[in-house]
């Protein structure tokens, strides 16, 4: 039986408290240093993404609006209503596969919340410790209500990075509107009617999935601005009969949503990707990158087999990617692309955007693809944790002989984290040359500073 159908507990009241009453002081040493990490991460996201055809289709979409221009959009002059400034810094950030990851809930929730709670902390203009509580409770509470209903959630054909991801949004705009523990709870009922975002494009590609966080996070400001004029959502629209989570999954467990909240956070299982892709294709790309490193050419191989946890073949196992999307989500692709680019690129290896458009070309890419194979690996499953995914490559080569690495935990998640000078390097990486390196560095400074920050304005100070 569903468990959302007998289910009890006040979920969503007692998230609504939580978002309401948290503060800052009660948060852990670990959580309070990541989080300006992970707006690192996002900022760096979205400078890969600002000027993608389809953020620049949705920008212009949006500029001209007779609404209020109040938000900024990242890196222009821009200013548009509150909600459309999270549609577009949400697509910019989230449309590349780039962003941050949260294993078991099987969500990106940076790139749903910040974008909210950074244009709605411009209209409230409140500090940078506000904005980091406000972010804070979004993360734990996306991440916490992902974690009650995955993977059953996902196995329905559901993405959880918007369904989930839109009541992060709605719960860091409701904080930073200062709403009552009541208001909260309503913006997370009215939140559970806006959630959406389905998976289709796994089989079919299309562009629908880059515009899914800033769906996500435009929705989620709105149901906090209908919280706070007023309106109402379900007292237990997450829990109820008919709610949120019987709706979207098979399965909820609803302890996981409040069971030791602003204690426990599994905010700090959140993971950082060096290459674009899947969370999980991660630890893939990077045995092959060793492999290659090591000397393995990619004329030499006869054929790739990849070991992978089982819940990665019905979606990102494919040897024949339609367009570029589906290419991002293919690990076989991925893995091709690690063995022929790899000895051309600088150390650490970085698969970018722009790499795959230039593999979707390349008959090498191709041909070594075709001969990949994805297998369910028990060593692999056995290792992967509700934190990071294990992987293995094997490569057999035209001479009969075999190699293979076997990756535990690949860089970037939480028992192989990326330092902060890592996180400023793959930042400057990317912005140096749009903004300026001086720039860039002088609003790193800033970012890492932010929770004594009394003005955010310097967070908005890089402009193309």
């Amino acid at each position: 039986m569903n468990q959302a159908i007998t289910n009890t507990l006040p979920v969503t009241q007692t998230l609504g408290k939580f978002v309401s009453t948290f503060q800052w002081a009660q948060a852990s040493p670990k959580v309070k240093s990541l989080m300006p990490v992970l707006m690192i991460d996002y900022f760096r996201a979205a400078s890969a993404g600002q000027d993608r055809p389809w953020t620049n289709a949705v920008t212009q979409l949006y500029q001209s609006h007779t609404s209020n221009q109040d938000a900024s959009v990242l890196y222009a002059d821009t200013k548009v209503d509150v909600a459309r400034a999270a549609f577009i810094n949400g697509v910019a950030a989230g449309s590349l596969d780039w962003d941050d990851s949260h294993v078991a809930a099987i969500i990106h929730p940076g790139v749903v919340i910040w974008p909210a709670a950074l244009a709605m902390a411009e209209i409230v203009q409140c500090t940078g410790e506000e904005l980091l509580t406000a972010v804070l409770v979004g993360y734990e509470t996306a991440i916490r209500i992902g974690m009650s209903i995955q993977p059953e959630h996902s196995l329905r054909g559901f993405q959880g990075t918007p369904t989930c991801g839109v009541f992060g949004a709605a719960a860091a705009c409701a904080r930073l509107l200062k709403l009552s523990p009541e208001g909260c709870s309503n913006a997370l009922g009215i939140a559970a009617t806006f959630s959406c975002g389905l998976s289709q494009f796994f089989v079919s590609g299309s562009d629908i999935k880059r515009f899914h966080a800033g769906k996500a996070a435009a929705n989620g400001v709105e149901a906090a601005l209908l919280a706070h004029a007023g309106l109402t959502g379900p007292h237990d629209a997450i829990e109820g009969s008919q709610g949120f989570a019987r709706a979207f999954s098979d399965r909820f467990d609803p302890h996981v949503c409040i069971a030791n909240l602003g204690i426990e956070f599994p905010t700090e299982w959140v993971s950082l990707k060096p290459h674009v892709g899947s969370v999980r294709m991660q630890a893939a790309i990077e045995a092959a990158n060793f492999l290659s490193r090591a000397g393995i050419k990619a004329e030499d191989i006869q054929s790739i087999t990849i070991g992978v946890h089982g819940a990665m073949m019905s979606k990102l196992a494919s040897t024949k990617p339609i367009d570029i999307q589906q290419a991002q989500l293919s690990t076989p692709f991925a893995v091709a692309m690690a063995f022929v680019m790899g000895p051309s690129k600088p150390s650490p290896l970085a698969l970018s955007v722009d790499d795959y458009e230039s593999a979707l070309n390349m008959k090498t890419v191709w041909d070594l693809c075709g001969r990949t194979s994805c297998v369910v690996d028990a060593e692999v499953e056995k290792c992967t944790t509700s934190e990071s995914v294990s992987g293995r490559v094997t490569v057999h080569l035209r001479d009969g002989s075999s190699q293979e690495y076997f990756v535990v935990s690949p860089k970037g998640c939480p028992q192989n984290p990326m330092s902060t000078d890592e996180v400023a390097e793959r930042f400057l990486a990317l912005s140096a040359h749009m903004f300026g390196e001086a720039e860039c560095k002088k609003w790193l400074e800033q970012a890492y500073d932010i929770e004594r920050l009394k003005n955010l304005s310097p967070l908005f100070a890089l402009k193309k």
